[in-house]
């Protein structure tokens, strides 16, 4: 028996073919053989059918007006319930609704969230209010494909509503099956894509209102940013992140500098010198850590380096660094 109902695992809104057929032909011959409802033991699960008194080896159905009744009763109970809660609620806050109505309305500029499931939640309200433009910064690394599938979600009502998006990944992100994969999802003209040598962190503005921004690496808490001109000064941010990435359509940014060390190879160098640890360093260009230290065991193979104090000394001496900046 358990292992039939292992085949049944739906709710009675949504009745299986099989069990809708016995029960149907049970209704109409006021009983049904036991052995014949083997099939479909969902039908004694939602107490459809009852035994009958008379005989054992048979069933008879229940009405379905009774059955709709047993079923509509706690939900009703449960309406009611929520009902009473709700005025409940209205009546324990109006006193304070009293007072704030006497006070300039104010918008908390600044909001903590902690957890996946609120910080996902203040993303879904403010993405289905976003009526304009949506600037998102998505430093690579690997996501788990329920986070892919929230993304698609919530981005697809906004191309819907003919809102424009920017988003901004790696260059790494350019060999990414996954997010190529996420990407060919929107080809609508107000869909771009763009990438960058390396990214901070994530960031996400709507309509140039909210912001979010996480607070720890693990991306369990975030801040949703409602100041004014806190959301101004990170438009800025993006917009001069945007005007130097490469839009992804037009393939991938040359490999190569003149000195012959590659570009990614130039970031790395880069980050070195200031200082960043090989961890750091693998995050902010999108990367794994063993694939970062392979690029650095290169780069110092090219400058004769023989530690990593002398790298950081030979990127110093060999000008790479101001040839990144002209």
């Amino acid at each position: 028996m358990d292992r039939a109902k292992a085949t049944h695992p739906h709710a009675v809104t949504e009745m299986c073919e099989e069990g809708a057929r016995l029960y149907a032909n049970a209704l109409r011959t006021g009983r049904i053989a036991r052995a014949e409802v083997d099939p479909a033991p969902c039908l004694m699960e939602f107490a459809l059918l009852h035994p009958d008194p008379d005989d054992a080896g048979w069933l008879r159905p229940v009405p379905p007006s009774i059955a709709l009744s047993q079923r509509l009763n706690p939900l009703e109970r449960e309406i009611t319930e929520r009902r009473r809660f709700s005025i409940e609620l209205a009546e324990a806050f109006e006193p304070f609704m009293t007072l704030s109505a006497l006070t300039t309305p104010t918008t908390h500029s600044i909001t903590v969230l902690e957890g996946s499931a609120r910080i996902n939640a203040a993303l879904d309200l403010a993405t289905s209010q976003c009526q304009t433009e949506m600037l998102t910064v998505q430093p690579s690394g690997p996501r788990p494909e329920r986070s892919l599938h929230q993304g698609l979600e919530r981005d697809r009502p906004l191309i819907d509503r003919g809102v424009r998006i920017r988003t901004l990944y790696q260059h790494t992100a350019r060999y990414s099956p996954e997010k190529l994969a996420y990407v060919s999802h929107f080809t609508d003209g107000k869909v771009e894509y763009r990438t960058i040598d390396e990214l901070v962190e994530r960031l996400i503005i709507c309509d140039e209102t909210v912001a979010f921004i996480p607070t720890r690496d693990d991306r369990q808490v975030a801040l949703e940013l409602r100041h004014a001109g806190v959301v101004r000064y990170l438009i800025k941010v993006f917009e001069f992140m945007w005007d130097r990435a490469v839009p992804l359509s037009t393939g991938a940014p040359y490999e190569t500098a003149p000195d012959g060390i590659t570009r990614i190879q130039h970031s790395i160098a880069k980050l070195l010198v200031e200082g960043h640890v090989d961890e750091a360093i693998a995050r902010r260009l999108g990367m794994n850590v063993r694939t970062c230290r392979a690029h650095i065991a290169k780069l110092a193979t090219a400058l004769g380096s023989g530690s990593r104090a002398q790298l950081g000394y030979l990127i110093a001496q060999s000008g790479m660094l101001e040839q990144e900046a002209e």
